[in-house]
């Protein structure tokens, strides 16, 4: 197969499925690794400007309410718009985003540029995850449709860790911290979306285009204890990452007494990887082995936070953060292998969108409320408080997707 075709119709040069998987491949890494970039800097725009704590948290509820804002409106707009054109798009307003942060640093344009960010990722998460899929289907059409949704998992969680571990290494050694990263992303996604105006289309459109509507959600009656079950895992399991990308560094120069941007990053790097390379390294457990696994490891990593938090030891808190980590990525994965298995196929994408919305609700919802709580009590207290409650919400939620199990 040629590496690129050439389209009669319009003289439209195009890769061959292979190479397009990867391509967008690529392009969703960019994009999630974009996402996290400002992790490790929220800490100097805090220095720099002198707001509290609690506007940290409020900035990055900003970008977790754009994805569950896109996720619901647009998710589902590319199965009759095309693959291609809503990602280039997606992709395009990342961009967008990235200009706003150089141009409008101060508090309002960091909520708008996070907002349009979480948009942008909301919109191809679900799109890059099909086409990828489809993409992978037509190159090797008698290959496991697991290994590409493993590879889409990996993709997604290592562009999560590796954004933070750019950023802080740019910030600590590379001049004009607030706008160099953002620069060499804004480069990075406008050759992102060059890719991705080559790569085939693999959605065939439909002569008469539907009415807009946005995506449903929908669960089945009889399986919705089971189904909360697996959401209010993921809600937990979002919450643990919602933390490590908004407010661990904060903790890491106030707590902890470590003021080192590339820590900063690396912290939240190794809790994201720890994260993916658990799917990968546990794939051929069974489902209920996995929770196992991840119930005890989140619950383990749990408590080496708070009471690394609470000595404070740093050692702790990150060998915490990491155990935690690597328990997300397996209940996670458990959750939605759950609740993808009480719908119909004609259903389950349905589903499964109720099952991110909450999800992601876990990003919002914590975070706020520890970064409220920082406002009233001690920085230790309030990490120990969202540490016990997310312990008791994931334990009550994996037993109870144990129990379905047996």
């Amino acid at each position: 197969m040629s590496t690129m075709t050439l389209s009669r119709a319009g003289e439209r040069i195009r890769l061959a499925p292979a190479h397009g998987f990867w391509v967008i491949a690529a392009a969703f890494l960019t994009t999630m690794a974009f996402s996290t970039i400002p992790t490790p800097l929220y800490a100097i725009y805090q220095q720099r400007d002198g707001f509290p704590t609690y506007v940290i948290t409020v900035i990055f509820a900003s970008y977790a309410v754009g994805v569950m804002a896109s996720l619901y409106l647009a998710g589902h707009v590319s199965d009759w718009l095309g693959r291609r054109p809503v990602a280039l798009l997606a992709v395009l307003a990342e961009a967008l985003s990235a200009v706003i942060f150089l141009t409008w640093s101060t508090v309002p344009g960091l909520l708008v540029a996070r907002f349009i960010c979480g948009i942008g990722v909301g919109v191809l998460t679900a799109t890059a995850t099909a086409h990828m899929s489809e993409l992978r289907q037509i190159a090797r059409p008698h290959e496991d449709p697991s290994r590409s949704a493993l590879i889409s998992s990996m993709v997604n969680l290592g562009g999560l860790a590796f954004g933070p571990l750019i950023g802080g290494l740019l910030a600590e050694y590379v001049g004009a911290p607030l706008e160099r990263p953002y620069e060499i992303f804004l480069v990075l996604l406008l050759l992102s979306a060059i890719g991705i105006a080559l790569v085939p289309e693999t959605v065939q459109r439909p002569e008469e285009r539907p009415a807009y509507r946005p995506q449903r959600v929908a669960v089945p009656s009889a399986a919705r204890p089971l189904f909360f079950a697996s959401a209010i895992g993921a809600f937990a399991a979002f919450a643990i990452f919602g933390l490590f990308t908004s407010l661990a560094p904060t903790f890491l120069a106030g707590v902890l007494h470590h003021t080192s941007r590339l820590l900063a990053g690396g912290v939240t790097f190794v809790v994201f990887i720890a994260g993916a390379l658990s799917q990968a390294v546990f794939v051929r457990l069974t489902r209920p082995a996995q929770l196992r696994l991840g119930l005890v490891a989140m619950s383990a990593g749990l408590v080496g936070v708070a009471v690394g938090g609470l000595i404070p030891n740093l050692y702790l808190f990150v060998i915490g953060g990491v155990v935690a980590g690597a328990g997300v990525g397996l209940v996670f994965r458990g959750a939605v292998a759950t609740a993808a298995a009480l719908a119909d196929p004609s259903s389950r994408g349905e589903v499964l969108a109720a099952l991110f919305l909450i999800a992601y609700a876990g990003l919002v919802i914590p975070v706020l409320l520890i970064g409220l709580g920082i406002a009233f009590l001690p920085a230790e207290v309030a990490l120990l408080i969202f540490s016990v409650l997310i312990l008791i919400l994931v334990n009550a939620a994996v037993l109870r997707m144990l129990a379905a199990h047996k």
